[in-house]
Parts: structure tokens; C-alpha cells; sequence
């Protein structure tokens, strides 16, 4: 089992910046990749960034350039910061580690991110 616990979400106006943090519990060398979804009220949960322990980065198309997915192995920790915030950014933020010799998802419990004036 693997237990992850994300961080860092809070209230900001467009334009500023926040940065995520997600730990997960699983020794590093079972890590296979990490993370980021967001879900707004009323649309579904969908890809912000994602990262495998090669430093393979994927992200989705609205935040291309504005944000930046990265891994420390060493402490089992993933950030995505988050610049040039917009008020469609805003939703719950959940951090996805897999892990384990079939691939397993682990989800932490969510943290909320609100980008208003």
C-alpha cells in the first residue's frame, strides 16, 4: 500500500503562482511514475502533468508554459508549480503515484486550488 499526501493549494489571484507538493510513502525504487490531476466542479477529473522516474514530463494543453512538473526520487516527492494562474485552473488538484511490480494507482485525497479575484 501506498499512502500520498499532497500540499501547497490555496487561494491566489490570476496571475500568480502556487506550487504542489505530493509525498508518497512507497520506497523510490517501486516508483514508477507520478501525477497531477485537477477536477472543477461539474467536469471531470483530467490530466494537468505527469512524470516517469526517467523524467518523462507529459502535460495537458491548457497549461503548457505556465507550469512545471518535477520529481526528487531522494525524498519520494513530486512538485508542480504553477505560474500565470487563470480562473479555469481552479479545482481540486490530486496527485496519482504508480507503483509496484504491476503497476498499481495510488490517489491521495485531494487539495484544493481557487484562482479568483
Amino acid at each position: 500500500q501506498v499512502h500520498v499526501v499532497e500540499s501547497g493549494g490555496g487561494s491566489v489571484q490570476p496571475g500568480g503562482s502556487l506550487r504542489l507538493s505530493c509525498t508518497a510513502s512507497k520506497n523510490t525504487f517501486s516508483i514508477h511514475s507520478m501525477g497531477w490531476y485537477r477536477q472543477a466542479p461539474g467536469k471531470e477529473r483530467e490530466l494537468v502533468a505527469s512524470i516517469i522516474r526517467d523524467d518523462t514530463r507529459t502535460y495537458g494543453d491548457s497549461v503548457k508554459g505556465r507550469f512545471t512538473i518535477s520529481m526528487d526520487l531522494g525524498k519520494n516527492t513530486m512538485y508542480l508549480q504553477m505560474t500565470n494562474l487563470k480562473s479555469e485552473d481552479t479545482g481540486v488538484y490530486y496527485c496519482k503515484v504508480r507503483a509496484g511490480a504491476i503497476l498499481n494507482d495510488y490517489w491521495g485525497q485531494g487539495t484544493q486550488v481557487t484562482i479568483s479575484t
